[in-house]
């Protein structure tokens, strides 16, 4: 526990973490500012543990985000936010650390503007010299859905990379090279995730045939905690998820598409169930963003993928990962923000319950990535 400061260190502390005064002080508000890389952040004081005696060789899972809206709802899935540690001076990330259930976890960003798979490496990379001991990655954030007749993708959908015969789970669609006849031949196979994840989805899926899914709860106790995040995780319902023919292109400049013709929206039958569904399969990463719905159901086709992302395929070779995407959109020309935050969070939703699945002595008969790919850390040297 931490103890309770002199009055005049408690009433500087309050206001420069700009607790509002009718906050109850107690051992748990009374906390370091240097727990806070951002300190306007809203976050939940009450969650915040002093973790002094946390080394970095305990936190074995890492947490990475594209996006800080991603990054913020990693961080609502945190039952407890730690102090920082220090950080190998080649490892310019910043990280929010904390734990899931019996798992320490370590939460970074891409830099602010710069996506893609090699920005992804780049922040793997770097997490592996400051904690060594981790042991598995998981790639959390937004992408976008691949609707078909054999997958019935909805916005606030969850995508979740899984192997095939001949994948590993990811695909990079856009990596190989050009053939006589300009044919395109996809050159490579992504590494798959290892075993302790691949084994807790499995459980998990069986329990989802059983009982819903977690994802209700967690997003309840996120908006409970953090309520300013209320109106920015709001579910836009039905009315909201709009798929338009493939060979019908977005009218008008604006966001929205209230000046695209209804008549070419694609109908399909309403859900029993307000529930996002969970979907296994692959996904496609590349350098660059979909946007073409006719391009989307050709490669959709060809390799049979269920969304579309831009960093994982920078991952899997050098950081084993899972990778769970949230549906914000189609991939098409009418893409929008408006969904972005509400799949953020239900994949991080759904994260941290699979992670809740994995009993804590699994975590430390898995090898550390280190020795799985030692090219990572060698190259720090």
């Amino acid at each position: 526990m931490l103890s309770v400061r002199k009055a005049e260190d408690i009433l500087t502390l309050i206001d420069a973490l700009q607790i509002p005064l009718h906050c109850p002080v107690t051992a748990t508000t009374i906390v370091t500012s240097r727990i806070f890389h951002l300190p306007a952040l809203p976050l939940a004081v009450s969650n915040i543990v002093d973790s002094s005696t946390m080394k970095h060789e305990d936190y074995t899972v890492g947490w990475i985000c594209a996006l800080p809206k991603e990054m913020a709802a990693a961080m609502a899935m945190l039952d407890e936010i730690h102090t920082p540690l220090e950080q190998d001076l080649n490892d310019t990330n910043n990280y929010i650390l904390g734990c899931i259930g019996v798992h320490n976890v370590a939460v970074a960003c891409l830099p602010e503007g710069v996506i893609g798979t090699i920005s992804a490496a780049r922040v793997a990379s770097q997490m592996h010299w400051t904690f060594k001991q981790m042991r598995f990655g998981l790639m959390v954030g937004i992408g976008g859905g691949v609707p078909s007749q054999a997958h019935d993708i909805r916005l606030g959908d969850i995508v979740v990379s899984k192997p095939t015969g001949t994948s590993g789970g990811v695909i990079q669609y856009d990596f190989g090279k050009t053939m006589e006849g300009g044919q395109f031949k996809r050159i490579g196979q992504l590494n798959k995730p290892p075993e302790v994840l691949l084994t807790a989805l499995s459980s998990l899926k069986a329990r989802h045939m059983l009982n819903d899914p977690e994802l209700s709860k967690y997003l309840s106790e996120m908006v409970a905690k953090y309520p300013k995040m209320r109106a920015q995780l709001a579910r836009q319902g039905t009315k909201d998820d709009q798929l338009y023919l493939a060979n019908y292109e977005h009218q008008g400049g604006s966001g929205t598409c209230s000046k695209c013709d209804a008549s070419k929206l694609v109908h399909r039958e309403p859900r029993d169930s307000d529930i996002p569904i969970i979907h296994y399969g692959l996904i496609a990463s590349g350098n660059q963003v979909m946007k073409h719905a006719i391009t989307r159901d050709l490669v959709g086709e060809e390799l049979d993928v269920l969304c579309f992302e831009m960093e994982a395929a920078g991952l899997m070779d050098h950081f084993p990962c899972l990778v769970i995407r949230g549906i914000c959109d189609y991939s098409d020309s009418h893409k929008n923000k408006g969904w972005q935050e509400y799949a953020a969070a239900t994949a991080a939703a759904y994260a941290k319950e699979l992670l809740c699945v994995i009993p804590g002595n699994q975590i430390i008969g898995t090898r550390p990535v280190a020795e799985v790919t030692p090219e990572v850390c060698e190259s720090a040297s």
